[in-house]
């Protein structure tokens, strides 16, 4: 059985045991987490989903870098999304 979760602005499909990374949550590492906003589902109906969150991290830097030409005007800057790692335990 699969259910598609909304988190963090974005959907995905999961299933018991399925880990992800998705934007960051409120709770602190082992804590079990309700996502409630379930769009679909295959099989039952399906209310919630829960999941136990792993770790706190960091993605990958992106570089932006921006400039004007012809005006001797750049701007350098560094961004890392932070995110939160699940396991779906039940559904």
């Amino acid at each position: 059985m699969y259910a598609v979760i909304k988190t963090g602005g974005k959907q995905y499909r999961v299933e018991v045991g399925t880990e992800l990374e998705v934007e960051k949550l409120d709770a602190v590492v082992g804590a079990e987490v309700k996502i409630p906003t379930v769009a679909a589902f295959g099989g039952k109906e399906v209310k919630t989903v829960t999941a136990k969150v792993l770790e706190h991290g960091k993605g990958e830097k992106l570089d932006i870098f921006t400039y004007k030409p012809k005006k001797n005007i750049r701007k350098r800057q560094g961004h890392r999304q932070p995110y939160t790692k699940i396991k779906i335990t039940s559904i």
